[in-house]
């Protein structure tokens, strides 16, 4: 009797990881030192809700207001646990640190891989981009709040850098202490949300009523259209609700790949999916003045409705938390794009390959592709610079960039049917239906975050993400016709060629 995800595979025996590795053509060059619940944790550290829900709540407020975000959280959960359960499927077959490109690379070949593997490296880098972005904001915040800061742009790209900074160099200390800090963050973020909820419900003497919280519809984007409104409003969602392809990533470098990356992938989704919907209905209960709280002098929404219900020293503490449980975020985000990067030039798909795979000796870890992460991060939010509606284009970004990736092997596997021989997680009779639901919603969301999101729609107001998307393609094809040569993942371990390459890169 095949097993399914409901039934899971606690009791799947142990394969040799690294014999599999070599079965899918490369040699094993990173230290295999995370185990099953550092996998778990470094996708729910990049889902981050203390991230995404509290950066993105000001957008929420607008497009669409409480309603909107409540029962969009509710039901595009929904949605990506079904793409996440699709994924997982595949991720076990082919445990790598190339993960989604290297899946469609194998069930539909190399130009299905070649652009798949651009729009997860564009999503990974938009990701990193936002989070740490949206991090040097409630910086920002804090800073004003204790000592009178004044978060201009140009102050807030100061404190990104830094940020950004420090993730690298965290990074570069190796997958251990990667893991470590993932995992001390999945307590952190979850008792986040208890302390931050549990002050909010038990501090104000004034919360706003249930009928408010899940019926109130709010409509400041200039659209007239209700329905465009709320679709528009699903990224706060949406947003959140990415880059749990890092159990992927890392997969490498986890101890029982084939059954631990899959299952980091679903648990990071539900457990993110209940504590998110706490988060989200504990701060919209206290909010107590809508529109100082759509226009905070702080620059944030959620450190208003702290300051108004607890003052300036819980507001305070519980900002600094928040800004914590953001740096976590941010550093499993690039130790992912960073595997990303590294397993994309170790096909030679980049520009500068040999110098992206080389590996430091004594940590095993990417050391150059982590710089170029988050170099080419800080490129991408430096519009925000000029554009107040720079940062939502950078979310756009992760989200358009890194959610079509997810569908792409899940609907070549749908494809493929009897040839895809799935790993020891999988979901048995469910698998197409899952798989079908899956690619159906994010054809939707693709389209849907190209569209603009307020109106009148000018050159400062333009949702960018759909020129970058278009502009990332175009760069992929011309340099298609330049590396398609030299570019291809191994159909098997073992050319001398392979070996050298691989033994060169390691320093």
């Amino acid at each position: 009797m095949p097993r399914t995800a409901w039934s899971d595979t606690d009791q799947a025996p142990q394969r040799d990881e690294e014999q599999r590795l070599r079965e899918l053509g490369y040699q094993p060059v990173l230290a295999r030192r995370m185990g099953s619940f550092g996998n778990f944790a470094i996708s729910f550290s990049v889902i981050s809700i203390l991230s995404g829900c509290m950066t993105l709540y000001g957008f929420g407020l607008n497009t669409g207001g409480p309603a909107v975000m409540l029962w969009g959280w509710a039901g595009v959960g929904v949605f990506v646990l079904f793409v996440g359960l699709a994924l997982a499927e595949v991720t076990s077959a082919y445990p790598t640190s190339g993960a989604l490109y290297y899946m469609a690379d194998r069930l539909g070949g190399r130009t299905w891989g070649w652009y798949t593997g651009w729009l997860n490296l564009l999503g990974l880098l938009g990701a990193i981009a936002a989070i740490d972005y949206g991090a040097a904001l409630f910086t920002g915040a804090l800073l004003n709040l204790q000592w009178g800061f004044d978060p201009t742009p140009g102050s807030t790209m100061v404190v990104f850098i830094c940020i950004l900074l420090l993730h690298a160099v965290l990074n570069l200390f190796g997958v251990r202490l990667v893991s470590v800090l993932n995992s001390i963050s999945v307590w952190w973020h979850l008792a986040g949300v208890a302390v931050i909820v549990g002050a909010l419900v038990i501090v104000p003497s004034h919360h706003r009523s249930p009928e408010f919280v899940f019926t109130e519809f709010v409509n400041d984007t200039g659209w007239s259209n209700p329905v465009y409104v709320a679709a528009i409003g699903l990224l706060l969602a949406q947003y959140t609700f990415s880059g749990y392809d890092a159990s992927a990533h890392l997969s490498e470098e986890t101890s029982n790949a084939s059954v631990s990356a899959a299952r980091g992938i679903v648990r990071a989704i539900w457990v993110s999916w209940i504590a998110g919907f706490v988060l989200l209905a504990g701060l919209t209960f206290a909010i107590q003045d809508y529109a100082g709280t759509q226009n905070s002098e702080t620059g944030v929404p959620p450190a208003q409705i702290l300051l108004d219900a607890l003052g300036t020293g819980g507001a305070t503490a519980l900002l600094l938390l928040v800004i914590v449980a953001q740096l976590f975020c941010g550093n499993a985000e690039v130790a992912a794009a960073s595997r990303m990067v590294f397993a994309f030039s170790r096909d030679n798909a980049l520009p500068g390959s040999a110098l992206w795979r080389r590996v430091s000796a004594r940590t095993q870890t990417p050391v150059l592709a982590v710089w170029l992460s988050v170099s080419v991060a800080c490129l991408l939010a430096l519009p925000s610079l000029y554009s107040a509606t720079a940062y939502g284009a950078v979310t756009a970004i992760n989200v358009i960039g890194i959610t079509p990736a997810y569908a792409i092997p899940i609907f070549l596997k749908l494809r493929a049917g009897d040839r895809f021989v799935p790993g020891p997680w999988h979901l048995g009779r469910w698998s197409r239906p899952v798989g079908w639901v899956a690619v159906v919603w994010v054809a939707f969301v693709t389209v849907l975050f190209c569209l603009p999101q307020s109106a009148p729609v000018t050159v400062a107001s333009m949702n960018y993400a759909s020129i970058a998307l278009a502009v990332v393609l175009v760069l992929a094809t011309v340099w298609w016709f330049l590396a398609r040569r030299s570019y291809g993942t191994p159909a098997a371990y073992g050319t001398s060629r392979e070996q050298a390459e691989i033994a060169e890169g390691i320093v």
